[in-house]
């Protein structure tokens, strides 16, 4: 396993992204999803970010992704979501008619962390430091 690193640390850092339309409007097609994924790669190049993953469903996209500890997530997203949101809006002007006023996103995301272990197989290795073995 490569991990990455950088002055003063190791690591290796997946998330699994999830965005839904707001409403769950089904307006993401092909064109549209391109476009949000160049909008993702564009924005995510300032905050460490690197997409791994992408794909989607008529109203809502998955993105997997790395990111490093100086990754400021809550403030990526929210960038992300409104530039992409006012770009898609303006290049794809006939997805307005089938949004609620002028949200493209739900407020909500989902945000998960992801790893090559099950957290019960760290949880176990991380209970059993310190023991003696005999």
């Amino acid at each position: 396993m490569k991990l990455d690193n950088n002055k003063h640390s190791v690591f290796l850092m997946y998330y699994h992204l999830i965005l839904v339309v707001k409403y769950r409007k089904k307006v993401i097609d092909e064109p549209i999803s391109d476009r949000l994924r160049e909008i993702f790669h564009y924005i995510s190049a300032n905050y460490n970010i690197t997409v791994q993953e992408w794909n989607q469903d008529k109203d809502h996209i998955h993105i997997l992704f790395k990111g490093h500890p100086n990754s400021e997530l809550s403030k990526f997203i929210n960038a992300y979501k409104s530039a992409s949101s006012r770009l898609i809006k303006k290049e794809f002007p006939h997805i307005k008619s089938s949004l609620w006023k002028d949200s493209f996103w739900s407020r909500s995301f989902c945000l998960l962390t992801t790893g090559k272990a099950p957290v019960e197989v760290i949880r176990k290795y991380i209970e059993s430091q310190g023991e003696k073995s005999e």
